[in-house]
């Protein structure tokens, strides 16, 4: 065998990737800032999209809990079938997988879109600081900055933490749908039955994130809706 068949082809998609993402970065922020200017026209400010976006991101982070809830008490149920069709209880896990895998990929978009909006605020507030003529006001409007961001930091952290969590659950749950595919018989349940205990703690762990960072978006709402002014000049 000569040398050339141990190298690795190239991978076209990831060189595209290599050769086109600065290029996709820069469009989709010039993409961005259209979509703002055409928003902030018709009467609606950064700050609130951010609370619209941080509401959406809670409401996906609320559904995929459920969903991920659902997936796992399904798996459970499995070890107790006494008899029956076992492909019809596949099909079922392999429903509860690609929702909870549709619920994962929500929750990431949304958590993106987050982000996206809070950094273009904050830049905005950072460059309209320049604009005010009266010391106290710009001193006021910083520590609003300050305060927002440090806020805002707390929230993203805890969404991120519990996105995290999510796709080593999803492999657990892969895992155990494809072994079941291909071993419809009780040997699939032994096998599910040696994986639970690690699944629930799985599931358990992502399920406290999620709330912890649901509750960290209600509380950033409530800070930014409490805010009377806006933030810009």
């Amino acid at each position: 065998m000569n040398k050339s068949s141990d190298t690795k082809p190239i991978s076209f998609a990831a060189l595209g990737r290599q050769l086109f993402s600065p290029l996709a970065r820069y469009l989709i922020s010039k993409c961005q800032k259209i979509y703002f200017r055409a928003v902030e026209s018709a009467g609606h400010h950064k700050r609130d999209i951010l609370v619209a976006r941080v509401e959406s991101a809670r409401d996906s982070l609320e559904e995929a809990k459920e969903q991920f809830q659902s997936a796992l008490d399904k798996f459970s149920a499995l070890t107790y079938f006494q008899g029956g069709e076992l492909e019809d209880m596949y099909r079922q896990l392999k429903v509860e997988f690609d929702y909870s895998k549709a619920k994962a990929l929500a929750v990431k978009d949304r958590i993106a879109a987050v982000q996206d909006v809070a950094e273009a605020l904050f830049a905005e507030w950072e460059e309209e600081l320049e604009q005010y003529t009266n010391r106290s006001l710009r001193s006021s409007s910083r520590q609003k900055l300050k305060l927002t961001q440090q806020h805002y930091g707390q929230l993203i952290s805890a969404m991120r933490r519990a996105e995290g969590k999510i796709e080593p659950v999803l492999r657990v749950f892969q895992d155990q749908v494809l072994f079941l595919k291909h071993n419809l018989n009780a040997k699939a349940i032994t096998s599910l039955e040696h994986e639970l205990v690690a699944m629930t703690v799985g599931v358990a762990g992502l399920i406290s994130a999620m709330e912890r960072s649901i509750n960290r978006a209600n509380d950033f709402m409530h800070s930014l809706n409490g805010q009377k002014a806006l933030p810009s000049s």
